[in-house]
């Protein structure tokens, strides 16, 4: 039985609300990212738009909570969280579950990560990562790994896809870094060497 996830007020909430009318083929470093609304494992509505200029955001996609890799993603991604918050950084796990198992999924293994359901699998269509493959003479249907550094411009500024789960929240954790420390030598050649 599918439960419709409700705010504290009572309303349901849709699954999710798109901003961009166009899907995008493929999206690439330079452009901008797509705005959406989401429920997170409480149930209560994520919107990308709400942390865009005052943080960067990682959005990583994958499969399905608690198989290997992705629960080895998560709890990577959780073990660096404070790294993350100091470099004004926001960690988003997307995947087609259902809020009730990101629930499950967060509270089994201690995860800090934000984890977004997107039962429909709209924005994995948005983000391009919704993919065909065939798999023992059978053509399925899932999420591509993938994760997506969104700065706080709200420009994808790094793609990766088909990413190892294996040492990737550390890589991903660099290119948040280098993304700050540009944006600090872009602040001191603009205003000055003392600056």
């Amino acid at each position: 039985m599918l439960v419709s996830p409700q705010h504290a007020s009572g309303r349901v909430l849709k699954p999710a609300r798109l901003e961009s009318s166009t899907v995008p083929a493929a999206l690439c470093e330079g452009q901008p990212a797509p705005l959406f609304s989401l429920p997170d494992a409480d149930m209560e509505m994520f919107d990308l738009a709400s942390v865009l200029g005052s943080h960067h955001v990682v959005l990583y996609f994958y499969p399905r909570d608690n198989t290997p890799g992705c629960t080895r993603q998560a709890i990577d991604f959780s073990d660096h969280d404070a790294d993350f918050t100091k470099e004004k950084c926001i960690v988003i796990g997307i995947s087609p579950d259902d809020c009730l198992t990101h629930a499950d999924f967060r509270d089994e293994h201690g995860l800090s990560v934000e984890l977004l359901a997107d039962e429909e699998g709209e924005v994995c269509r948005l983000y391009g990562v919704w993919q065909s493959e065939m798999r023992d003479g059978v053509m399925k249907r899932g999420v591509r790994r993938s994760t997506f550094i969104i700065s706080s411009d709200g420009v994808l500024r790094h793609v990766l896809h088909d990413v190892n789960p294996r040492g990737h929240a550390a890589e991903v954790f660099q290119l948040v870094k280098q993304l700050n420390s540009r944006k600090l030598n872009g602040n001191r050649q603009k205003h000055g060497r003392h600056a």
